[in-house]
This record gives structure tokens, sequence and C-alpha cells, in this order.
């Protein structure tokens, strides 16, 4: 009766429904599920942060309608945690604000600089936001392959000149998901100067920037040279402190980018609830020893993971960021993840679903602890040599 709008109808089809439906029938069935498949932290929120919380939601100011673009004292913070993390000097008043979580703010970025029929340059296979939000700005997605020969990096040189010269947007993430593979600085460079070139808005998705391992640090795109005439730069406290459900997060950089995005943002939602950002802080201020704990038990969990999948021969290396590890199952991903529920009531995303060059690969997620992963290795170690 009623027909979806011809943008949305443009979005590919959630091809998880399936593998939803499959990991159902099995829980019903009475396996124990274990399930790779979410990145959604196993680990709690801190407690001094839900402490905040809990103190500010009982303040009557904090419960009225939030500012747009943050408060101030939230945004402060965020300026000292990049100054402290990552050495980059932000002005809290005009290169920061608040967002729903980052994902909201980078769903809204097209609706606020992109026209019909302008290209918005997408990672491929990548984080399924990307390509949706240019569609519902009535953009052009042109994907950028992340290919194993190229360290999961795209070729900027292969870009068309007639497409970058109608592109808007370059969205990037590294550290990635679903690949997890980092970006060396020759490449982030080459990237500004790009998008410098071009007049593209450089668009960074840095929600893994803080779980990293064996000694290595994301670097901000924020520390490179000119780095601010064309970047914003997305983060999140999801993953850095375990908070995917409080959906608070920031975008920082290039002031008139930014004033864009807050444009978009004062006409569909009405900021972030206050109480939530005076968690925010508590986070952003508290101790790193938090940040550092959460990621020796990630590095924990991704040894004790990738030394188990190539010791059944499903071959993989471990990252140095991200809690996610990109498997090589050299076969249909669909099938073989369809397989992994039916017959060992493991869970793990199909890579493909994520994009056409992510065939051939299984995105599994260490959010289960290790005497999980070690069940899950034996139910592989059974299956496999079958």
């Amino acid at each position: 009766m009623f027909k979806l709008a011809e943008r949305l109808e443009k979005i590919p089809p959630y091809l998880f429904a399936e593998i939803d439906a499959m990991k159902k029938k099995k829980m019903q069935e009475g396996v124990e599920v274990i399930d790779f498949g979410v990145g959604d932290p196993d680990l709690p929120t801190p407690e001094h942060i839900v402490e905040a919380l809990k103190k500010a939601a009982e303040r009557v100011e904090r419960q009225k309608y939030p500012s747009y673009e943050g408060m101030l004292s939230f945004r402060e913070s965020v300026a000292r945690f990049y100054k402290r993390r990552k050495g980059v000097e932000l002005d809290p008043e005009s290169e920061v604000i608040s967002l729903i979580g980052s994902k909201e703010g980078i769903a809204h970025l097209p609706l606020a600089f992109v026209n019909n029929g302008d290209y918005v340059l997408v990672p491929e296979p990548g984080y399924p936001v990307y390509y949706a939000s240019t569609l519902l700005a009535d953009g052009i997605p042109y994907e950028m392959p992340l290919k194993e020969e190229n360290n999961f990096l795209p070729d900027l040189q292969s870009i068309p000149d007639d497409v970058a010269r109608k592109a808007k947007i370059m969205f990037l993430n590294y550290p990635n998901n679903p690949t997890a593979a980092v970006a060396p600085k020759d490449f982030i460079k080459e990237a500004i100067d790009f998008c410098m070139d071009n007049k593209i808005i450089l668009a960074h998705d840095a929600a893994y920037s803080e779980i990293t391992f064996d000694g290595y640090k994301a670097p901000s795109f924020l520390e490179f040279d000119n780095a601010f005439e064309v970047c914003i730069e997305f983060n999140s406290l999801s993953k850095t402190y375990n908070m995917t459900g409080w959906r608070i997060g920031f975008a920082c950089g290039n002031k008139e980018i930014l004033a864009g995005l807050l444009k978009v943002k004062t006409n569909v939602d009405s900021g972030v609830f206050e109480a939530i950002q005076e968690a925010a802080i508590a986070a952003m201020d508290g101790p790193d020893s938090v940040i550092d704990e959460n990621c020796r038990v990630y590095q924990r969990r991704r040894d004790l993971l990738v030394e188990g999948l190539n010791e059944v021969g499903i071959e993989a290396e471990k990252p140095k960021a991200t809690f996610y590890v990109w498997a090589k199952v050299n076969r249909n991903s669909v099938d073989f993840v369809k397989q992994l529920i039916d017959k060992a009531g493991i869970v793990a995303t199909p890579g493909v679903g994520f994009g056409k060059s992510g065939e051939g690969y299984v995105r599994f997620a260490l959010t289960r602890g290790e005497e999980v992963i070690e069940k899950a290795i034996e139910r592989l170690k059974k299956l496999l040599h079958k």
C-alpha cells in the first residue's frame, strides 16, 4: 500500500537477517551459541563512569533540553583528551561538537554537504553507514576497494579524475572495521593531500583509535599538516570505555565542516542528555589505566583466537588494533558462516556483508571471554577436522 522512497529502496537488504534467524533457531534448540558477530563489548562500563551518571541524573538542571553542540565542559574534556592522547590542540568552542554516538554524526554529514548526483568516496568493505548515508543524501557512492595486497588501504591514484572533481566527501576508517588494518603515516598524508587538491571533505571515523596492541598507537588524522583544512574526525566512547549503549560521541576538526553538520543536527535532534555528557567527562578525564586494561584483555583474546584459528587451518593475522580478527576462509563467506552456526553453534560475520571485496573473509569480534574462545576453538577443531 505504501511505497518506500527510492532512496531507501537503493539501500542493500539486511544481509544478516537470515543469520540472525539461524542463531535464534539454534538457541531455541538448546544450543549454547557462541556469538562473535557483533562488535559490542562484553566488558562493563567502569564504575566511576556509572556513578557520575547517577549523580548527574539527579540534578534538575541536567534534566532539561541540552545544547545542540554539547556542554562546553564536555567539549573541553574532549580537547583535554585529544591533547593527552594524540597531542592535538582543539578549540572546544568551535572545533568540537557532541554526537548521539559517532554513527549519528557520520550518517548526517552527507546531508550537510552532498547534493543530488555528487560523489562520496566510501571504503569497501566498510561500515555500512558510509554507503547508506550517501544514498539517503541522494549522493552516489564511489567504492574504494580495500585489498589485502594493498594492506587494506584504498588506491587513491586509481580514482578517476572526473569522480574526484565531483566528490564532496571521502570516508576513511583507521584502525579499520572490518579488516582491522591500520594506516601508516605516509598514507594519511597522501589522503589529506588528495582531499586538499580536490576540495573534498576528509571524514575520518576513529572509533577504534584507542584499542591498540603491541606498542602500536593509532594517530589522529588531525595530527598531520593541513588536516584542519579538510578533515573532520569522528570518535566515540563506545569502544574506548565500553559505552556502546550510552550513545555518546563527538566530532572535531574543521570549523566550517562542523558548522554544516551542526546545522543538520539542530533540525533533526535535540542533543545529548547532559547527564550522559557528565559521565563522558568522567570517562575522558579519568585514568587511562581503564583503556590500558581493555587493551590487555583484548590482546589476550586476540592471541588466543588467532592462534586457534590458524591451528584449525583458518588463515588469520594478529591485528595491531580494533577488537576484530579478519580471517581468510577462501570460500563463500555466507555459506561458511551458516555452516559455523549450524554445525558448531558459532556466530561470525560474513565479510561480503561489508562489501563485495570482503568475500572470502569472515570477521570475528573479540567480545567474548578467553574460556568461551577456547570452547569455540574446540568446536572448530571438531567441525573442520571432519
